[in-house]
């Protein structure tokens, strides 16, 4: 059986006897299909190549999960544990055995689910190496779904996986952009955030766009949607899906935030321009 994997993004497509002609993800317009064209590649194929998977723990109860070199977007996953098992959030584009056995270790998987299509990944292989666990998707983005599978659940506004966890619609990026609000360790409050709210490199602070590799911003409206949904959410640290983390009082960084993008996007400093 052979499941396609798009090499840019590297989400995942059904076994068919040819791959489809184009990477509808990579397509539209918040992504891109490279300019050397539409190319394909496998699991067996990466792992030929000499992809691995990585398991590392980000801070009590919080593991990355990372490809070495990178596939596709490049994307760390975040497995969050709770009493009532775990979540993978925006699983990666490659798994391997070395991942599937020190991830049962931590207690295996009991939910898997992505941020946005962008962050996809091999999700339906990832449920099959843990038995099945579903994979939710938000409601409003299930047309960009690649691979469908039995295993695939849809969600939308808020919902509740697994005790300690809500993912919240944030809408932005995706009109169902998503983040996790996982009550963390400490229980001050966490949020996997994908690139819905993507932390920048400047310690403390984050950004919102429609698109970051084609430069295309959100509106003031759209930015002011993510940054309410969020509001009934106590959270100190915010995750992004590359490795950035706002460390600590994450809540107060979103809103200042978001203050001065849309300040920017507005006008407000045009004098300093």
């Amino acid at each position: 059986m052979t499941l396609w994997i798009c090499s840019t993004c590297a989400v995942e497509y059904p076994d068919t006897p040819q791959p489809p002609d184009v990477c509808h993800i990579c397509a539209d317009e918040r992504q891109y299909v490279p300019a050397t064209g539409q190319r394909w590649t496998t699991v067996r194929d990466l792992a030929a190549a000499g992809h691995r998977t990585h398991v590392a723990e980000v801070e009590a109860g919080l593991y990355g999960v990372t490809v070495e070199p990178e596939v596709g977007i490049g994307q760390r996953a975040l497995l969050a544990q709770t009493p009532a098992g775990n979540l993978l959030w925006d699983p990666t584009g490659f798994l391997d055995q070395a991942a599937v056995d020190q991830i049962r270790e931590l207690g295996g998987l009991a939910a898997i689910a992505a941020s946005h299509p962008h962050m996809f990944g091999v999700q339906v292989e990832w449920s099959r190496a843990f038995g099945g666990v579903p994979v939710y998707v938000n409601e409003a983005d299930k047309d960009w779904i690649g691979r469908t599978d039995e295993v695939v659940r849809f969600w939308s506004g808020t919902f509740e996986p697994l005790p300690g966890l809500t993912f919240v619609q944030a809408g932005g990026h995706f009109r169902g952009s998503a983040v996790a609000h996982w009550t963390g360790a400490d229980d001050r409050g966490v949020i996997l955030a994908g690139d819905t709210i993507a932390p920048v490199a400047d310690q403390g602070w984050v950004t919102f766009m429609r698109s970051y590799p084609n430069s295309i911003p959100l509106s003031p409206a759209a930015v002011e949607q993510v940054v309410g949904r969020l509001e009934p959410y106590a959270y100190d640290r915010l995750y992004g899906n590359f490795g950035r983390v706002v460390s600590a009082d994450a809540k107060a960084a979103v809103r200042r935030s978001a203050d001065r993008y849309i300040g920017w996007i507005r006008g407000d400093f045009d004098a300093d321009t």
